[in-house]
Protein backbone atom coordinates (compact mmCIF):
# COMPACT_ATOMS: atom_id res chain seq x y z
CA UNK A 1 0.00 0.00 0.00
CA UNK A 2 1.46 3.55 -0.82
CA UNK A 3 2.52 5.61 2.09
CA UNK A 4 0.46 8.60 2.83
CA UNK A 5 2.80 11.68 1.91
CA UNK A 6 2.46 14.38 4.45
CA UNK A 7 4.81 16.95 3.27
CA UNK A 8 5.71 17.37 -0.40
CA UNK A 9 8.31 19.63 -1.36
CA UNK A 10 8.95 20.40 -5.32
CA UNK A 11 11.22 22.41 -6.90
CA UNK A 12 11.92 24.68 -3.72
CA UNK A 13 13.80 27.59 -4.79
CA UNK A 14 14.75 30.07 -1.97
CA UNK A 15 17.25 33.10 -3.06
CA UNK A 16 18.65 36.01 -0.96
CA UNK A 17 19.56 39.13 -2.44
CA UNK A 18 23.16 41.65 -1.32
CA UNK A 19 22.83 45.59 -0.98
CA UNK A 20 24.10 45.54 -4.88
CA UNK A 21 20.38 43.51 -5.95
CA UNK A 22 22.58 40.23 -6.83
CA UNK A 23 20.65 37.05 -6.57
CA UNK A 24 22.40 34.34 -4.05
CA UNK A 25 20.55 30.88 -4.72
CA UNK A 26 20.81 28.94 -1.41
CA UNK A 27 18.28 26.69 -2.76
CA UNK A 28 18.28 25.88 -6.03
CA UNK A 29 15.38 23.27 -6.82
CA UNK A 30 14.84 21.25 -3.70
CA UNK A 31 12.42 18.15 -4.14
CA UNK A 32 11.36 15.05 -1.64
CA UNK A 33 8.52 13.85 -0.42
CA UNK A 34 8.50 12.95 3.65
CA UNK A 35 5.22 10.08 4.53
CA UNK A 36 3.34 10.34 7.14
CA UNK A 37 5.18 9.05 10.58
CA UNK A 38 8.17 8.64 9.18
CA UNK A 39 11.82 10.82 9.36
CA UNK A 40 13.36 12.45 6.12
CA UNK A 41 17.12 13.12 7.09
CA UNK A 42 18.59 16.14 5.00
CA UNK A 43 22.47 15.82 5.57
CA UNK A 44 25.18 17.42 3.90
CA UNK A 45 28.33 19.64 4.73
CA UNK A 46 27.97 23.14 5.61
CA UNK A 47 26.78 25.24 2.96
CA UNK A 48 25.00 22.71 0.94
CA UNK A 49 21.21 24.55 2.14
CA UNK A 50 19.74 22.11 4.52
CA UNK A 51 18.59 24.48 7.39
CA UNK A 52 17.22 27.34 4.29
CA UNK A 53 15.40 24.69 3.04
CA UNK A 54 13.80 23.94 6.80
CA UNK A 55 13.66 27.75 7.05
CA UNK A 56 11.46 27.75 3.68
CA UNK A 57 9.37 25.44 4.95
CA UNK A 58 8.25 27.33 7.54
CA UNK A 59 8.47 30.88 5.79
CA UNK A 60 10.86 31.94 8.12
CA UNK A 61 13.26 33.31 5.78
CA UNK A 62 15.15 36.53 6.46
CA UNK A 63 14.28 40.19 4.61
CA UNK A 64 16.69 40.02 2.04
CA UNK A 65 15.42 36.74 1.19
CA UNK A 66 12.56 35.01 -0.60
CA UNK A 67 11.05 31.30 -1.84
CA UNK A 68 11.88 32.03 -5.50
CA UNK A 69 9.58 29.53 -6.90
CA UNK A 70 8.34 25.75 -6.34
CA UNK A 71 5.87 24.41 -3.83
CA UNK A 72 5.69 23.05 -0.13
CA UNK A 73 2.57 20.53 -0.08
CA UNK A 74 1.75 20.05 3.54
CA UNK A 75 -1.25 17.72 3.74
CA UNK A 76 -2.03 19.15 0.26
CA UNK A 77 -2.34 22.88 1.20
CA UNK A 78 0.93 24.86 -0.70
CA UNK A 79 2.23 26.90 2.07
CA UNK A 80 4.22 29.18 -0.15
CA UNK A 81 0.37 30.25 -1.54
CA UNK A 82 -1.00 31.22 2.02
CA UNK A 83 -1.35 34.44 3.93
CA UNK A 84 1.17 35.34 7.08
CA UNK A 85 -1.73 34.86 9.19
CA UNK A 86 -2.96 31.27 8.09
CA UNK A 87 1.24 30.76 8.03
CA UNK A 88 1.27 31.75 11.57
CA UNK A 89 -1.56 29.17 12.53
CA UNK A 90 0.71 26.48 11.31
CA UNK A 91 4.06 27.57 12.29
CA UNK A 92 4.35 25.90 16.07
CA UNK A 93 0.90 24.42 15.74
CA UNK A 94 0.62 22.33 13.11
CA UNK A 95 4.67 22.56 12.24
CA UNK A 96 7.24 22.98 14.66
CA UNK A 97 11.06 23.02 14.74
CA UNK A 98 13.39 22.62 17.06
CA UNK A 99 17.04 24.88 16.61
CA UNK A 100 20.74 23.85 16.53
CA UNK A 101 21.71 26.14 19.97
CA UNK A 102 19.08 26.14 22.67
CA UNK A 103 21.24 28.98 24.49
CA UNK A 104 20.63 31.60 21.64
CA UNK A 105 16.80 29.70 21.16
CA UNK A 106 15.36 30.74 24.35
CA UNK A 107 14.94 33.35 25.64
CA UNK A 108 17.45 34.80 29.14
CA UNK A 109 15.34 37.04 30.57
CA UNK A 110 12.14 34.56 30.67
CA UNK A 111 11.55 31.18 33.21
CA UNK A 112 11.19 28.03 31.05
CA UNK A 113 7.25 27.99 32.22
CA UNK A 114 6.93 31.14 30.84
CA UNK A 115 8.68 30.79 27.54
CA UNK A 116 6.16 27.29 27.04
CA UNK A 117 3.38 28.92 28.08
CA UNK A 118 3.18 31.21 25.33
CA UNK A 119 2.71 28.75 22.45
CA UNK A 120 0.06 27.44 24.32
CA UNK A 121 -1.86 30.70 25.18
CA UNK A 122 -1.16 31.64 21.36
CA UNK A 123 -2.28 28.48 19.87
CA UNK A 124 -4.69 26.25 22.01
CA UNK A 125 -5.68 29.33 23.94
CA UNK A 126 -5.52 27.65 27.26
CA UNK A 127 -5.37 29.97 30.29
CA UNK A 128 -2.39 30.01 33.45
CA UNK A 129 -3.98 27.03 35.02
CA UNK A 130 -4.44 24.92 32.19
CA UNK A 131 -1.44 26.16 30.49
CA UNK A 132 0.89 24.83 33.99
CA UNK A 133 -0.74 21.46 33.61
CA UNK A 134 0.26 21.34 30.06
CA UNK A 135 3.78 22.56 30.85
CA UNK A 136 4.63 20.13 33.71
CA UNK A 137 3.13 17.31 31.25
CA UNK A 138 5.58 18.13 28.68
CA UNK A 139 8.27 18.61 30.95
CA UNK A 140 7.96 15.45 32.27
CA UNK A 141 7.53 13.66 28.71
CA UNK A 142 11.02 14.91 27.50
CA UNK A 143 12.52 13.28 30.83
CA UNK A 144 12.96 16.92 32.57
CA UNK A 145 13.01 15.79 36.59
CA UNK A 146 11.16 17.76 39.29
CA UNK A 147 9.02 19.88 36.64
CA UNK A 148 7.36 22.69 38.81
CA UNK A 149 10.37 23.22 40.08
CA UNK A 150 12.34 23.53 36.68
CA UNK A 151 9.53 25.49 35.08
CA UNK A 152 10.34 28.65 37.12
CA UNK A 153 14.26 28.57 36.65
CA UNK A 154 15.56 30.30 33.68
CA UNK A 155 17.24 28.82 30.91
CA UNK A 156 21.38 29.85 32.40
CA UNK A 157 20.66 27.51 35.30
CA UNK A 158 19.92 24.34 33.31
CA UNK A 159 23.00 22.48 31.67
CA UNK A 160 22.96 21.99 27.87
CA UNK A 161 21.02 18.67 27.83
CA UNK A 162 18.42 20.10 29.85
CA UNK A 163 18.14 22.95 27.84
CA UNK A 164 17.41 21.11 24.39
CA UNK A 165 14.90 18.98 26.44
CA UNK A 166 13.12 22.30 26.97
CA UNK A 167 13.62 23.28 23.54
CA UNK A 168 11.75 19.87 22.40
CA UNK A 169 9.42 20.24 25.09
CA UNK A 170 7.88 24.00 23.57
CA UNK A 171 8.44 22.15 19.92
CA UNK A 172 5.78 19.41 20.98
CA UNK A 173 3.42 22.19 22.88
CA UNK A 174 0.85 21.86 20.34
CA UNK A 175 0.97 17.96 19.53
CA UNK A 176 2.95 18.96 16.03
CA UNK A 177 2.12 16.96 12.77
CA UNK A 178 5.41 17.69 11.84
CA UNK A 179 8.97 17.89 13.60
CA UNK A 180 11.89 19.60 12.00
CA UNK A 181 15.07 19.31 14.30
CA UNK A 182 18.00 21.42 12.89
CA UNK A 183 21.23 19.79 14.18
CA UNK A 184 19.49 19.28 17.90
CA UNK A 185 22.40 17.96 19.46
CA UNK A 186 25.34 19.74 17.79
CA UNK A 187 26.27 21.64 21.23
CA UNK A 188 26.20 18.73 23.10
CA UNK A 189 28.81 15.96 23.93
CA UNK A 190 28.16 12.31 22.88
CA UNK A 191 26.48 11.45 25.79
CA UNK A 192 23.96 13.92 25.67
CA UNK A 193 23.44 13.13 21.94
CA UNK A 194 22.18 10.03 22.45
CA UNK A 195 19.96 10.57 24.43
CA UNK A 196 18.75 13.53 22.56
CA UNK A 197 18.37 11.45 20.09
CA UNK A 198 16.56 8.17 21.83
CA UNK A 199 13.94 10.82 23.16
CA UNK A 200 13.17 11.64 19.34
CA UNK A 201 12.73 8.89 18.43
CA UNK A 202 10.56 7.43 21.37
CA UNK A 203 8.46 10.62 21.00
CA UNK A 204 8.24 10.10 17.52
CA UNK A 205 6.87 6.66 18.33
CA UNK A 206 4.64 7.61 20.77
CA UNK A 207 2.84 10.91 19.01
CA UNK A 208 2.92 9.52 15.82
CA UNK A 209 4.66 12.85 14.33
CA UNK A 210 6.37 12.60 11.07
CA UNK A 211 10.03 14.40 11.43
CA UNK A 212 12.82 16.04 9.46
CA UNK A 213 16.85 15.44 10.77
CA UNK A 214 18.77 18.13 9.43
CA UNK A 215 22.38 17.05 10.21
CA UNK A 216 26.06 16.72 8.58
CA UNK A 217 26.32 13.57 10.39
CA UNK A 218 25.22 10.54 8.44
CA UNK A 219 25.57 8.30 11.70
CA UNK A 220 22.50 10.42 13.18
CA UNK A 221 20.98 9.60 9.83
CA UNK A 222 21.91 5.55 10.36
CA UNK A 223 20.40 5.72 13.67
CA UNK A 224 16.87 7.84 13.24
CA UNK A 225 15.46 8.19 10.06
CA UNK A 226 13.59 6.04 7.92
CA UNK A 227 14.61 8.27 4.21
CA UNK A 228 17.48 10.92 3.47
CA UNK A 229 18.03 13.65 1.06
CA UNK A 230 21.58 13.78 0.43
CA UNK A 231 22.15 17.77 -0.35
CA UNK A 232 24.90 19.21 -2.22
CA UNK A 233 25.10 23.06 -3.76
CA UNK A 234 21.66 24.01 -2.61
CA UNK A 235 20.16 21.18 -4.36
CA UNK A 236 19.30 17.61 -3.26
CA UNK A 237 21.73 15.02 -5.65
CA UNK A 238 20.13 11.92 -3.65
CA UNK A 239 17.06 10.68 -2.18
CA UNK A 240 16.76 7.33 -0.97
CA UNK A 241 15.67 4.79 1.91
CA UNK A 242 18.19 4.80 4.74
CA UNK A 243 19.11 1.38 4.51
CA UNK A 244 19.91 1.17 0.77
CA UNK A 245 21.69 4.30 1.07
CA UNK A 246 24.42 3.03 3.07
CA UNK A 247 24.36 -0.25 0.98
CA UNK A 248 24.35 0.84 -2.34
CA UNK A 249 25.14 4.86 -2.61
CA UNK A 250 24.51 5.86 -6.26
CA UNK A 251 26.10 9.54 -6.21
CA UNK A 252 29.63 10.26 -6.23
CA UNK A 253 29.45 12.73 -3.55
CA UNK A 254 27.13 10.50 -1.09
CA UNK A 255 29.89 7.67 -1.93
CA UNK A 256 32.68 10.09 -0.80
CA UNK A 257 30.74 11.05 2.26
CA UNK A 258 30.44 7.63 3.20
CA UNK A 259 34.17 7.07 2.94
CA UNK A 260 35.57 9.87 4.95
CA UNK A 261 33.61 8.35 7.77
CA UNK A 262 34.51 5.62 10.25
CA UNK A 263 32.53 2.60 9.93
CA UNK A 264 32.13 0.06 12.71
CA UNK A 265 31.34 -2.78 10.04
CA UNK A 266 34.16 -2.13 7.38
CA UNK A 267 37.90 -2.52 8.34
CA UNK A 268 39.58 0.64 6.71
CA UNK A 269 43.38 1.25 6.87
CA UNK A 270 42.58 5.42 6.78
CA UNK A 271 39.68 7.30 6.16
CA UNK A 272 39.47 9.34 2.48
CA UNK A 273 38.22 12.95 2.28
CA UNK A 274 36.45 14.27 -0.61
CA UNK A 275 39.30 16.48 -2.23
CA UNK A 276 38.62 20.24 -2.83
CA UNK A 277 36.45 22.53 -1.42
CA UNK A 278 32.22 23.30 -1.23
CA UNK A 279 31.68 25.74 -3.81
CA UNK A 280 31.10 29.41 -2.80
CA UNK A 281 27.19 30.14 -3.26
CA UNK A 282 27.59 32.94 -5.07
CA UNK A 283 29.83 31.28 -8.08
CA UNK A 284 28.31 27.58 -8.37
CA UNK A 285 29.54 25.78 -11.49
CA UNK A 286 27.87 26.41 -14.40
CA UNK A 287 27.28 21.73 -14.65
CA UNK A 288 27.25 19.63 -11.81
CA UNK A 289 27.72 21.44 -8.59
CA UNK A 290 29.89 18.70 -6.98
CA UNK A 291 31.99 17.99 -11.13
CA UNK A 292 35.08 20.49 -9.63
CA UNK A 293 35.72 17.38 -6.82
CA UNK A 294 33.88 14.55 -8.46
CA UNK A 295 37.15 11.44 -9.74
CA UNK A 296 34.91 11.20 -12.36
CA UNK A 297 33.54 14.03 -14.27
CA UNK A 298 33.70 14.46 -18.11
CA UNK A 299 32.94 17.85 -20.36
CA UNK A 300 29.25 16.68 -20.24
CA UNK A 301 29.51 17.15 -16.16
CA UNK A 302 31.20 20.82 -16.12
CA UNK A 303 29.01 22.11 -18.74
CA UNK A 304 25.43 20.57 -18.02
CA UNK A 305 23.06 20.57 -15.22
CA UNK A 306 22.05 16.68 -14.64
CA UNK A 307 18.37 16.77 -13.57
CA UNK A 308 17.04 14.96 -10.45
CA UNK A 309 16.08 11.57 -11.64
CA UNK A 310 13.50 9.22 -10.19
CA UNK A 311 14.46 5.21 -10.26
CA UNK A 312 12.94 1.93 -10.89
CA UNK A 313 13.44 1.49 -7.42
CA UNK A 314 12.02 4.37 -6.35
CA UNK A 315 15.36 6.64 -5.75
CA UNK A 316 16.49 9.74 -7.09
CA UNK A 317 19.95 10.46 -7.92
CA UNK A 318 21.20 13.53 -10.18
CA UNK A 319 24.15 12.20 -11.82
CA UNK A 320 25.17 12.11 -15.89
CA UNK A 321 26.45 8.57 -14.99
CA UNK A 322 23.12 7.08 -14.77
CA UNK A 323 21.59 8.56 -18.07
CA UNK A 324 22.38 7.35 -21.96
CA UNK A 325 24.32 10.98 -22.71
CA UNK A 326 27.24 9.91 -20.46
CA UNK A 327 30.61 10.20 -22.06
CA UNK A 328 33.02 9.28 -19.86
CA UNK A 329 34.57 5.81 -18.94
CA UNK A 330 32.32 2.94 -19.66
CA UNK A 331 33.68 0.66 -16.97
CA UNK A 332 32.51 3.64 -14.33
CA UNK A 333 28.77 3.14 -15.84
CA UNK A 334 28.93 -0.42 -15.51
CA UNK A 335 30.54 -0.53 -12.07
CA UNK A 336 27.55 1.57 -10.81
CA UNK A 337 24.58 -0.13 -12.72
CA UNK A 338 25.58 -3.41 -10.75
CA UNK A 339 26.01 -1.66 -7.52
CA UNK A 340 22.53 -0.12 -7.94
CA UNK A 341 20.98 -2.98 -9.69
Amino acid sequence: MKEEIILDVRDLRTSFFDDEGFEIKAVDGVSFELPKGKTLGIVGESGSGKSITALSILRLIAKNGKIAGGEILFNNRDLTKLSEKDIRSIRGNDISMIFQEPMTSLNPVYTIGKQIYEALKIHQGMDKEQGKKRIIELLELVGIPSPEQRMKQYPHELSGGMRQRVMIAMALACNPKLLIADEPTTALDVTIQAQILELINSLQEELGMSVIMITHDLGVVAETCDYVAVMYGGQVVEYQEVKELFKNPKHPYTVGLLNSMPRHDVDVDELEPIKGNVPSIKNMPKGCRFAPRCPFATELCVTELPKLDRKEDGSEVRCWIYSDKWDGDPEVKVRNEERTS
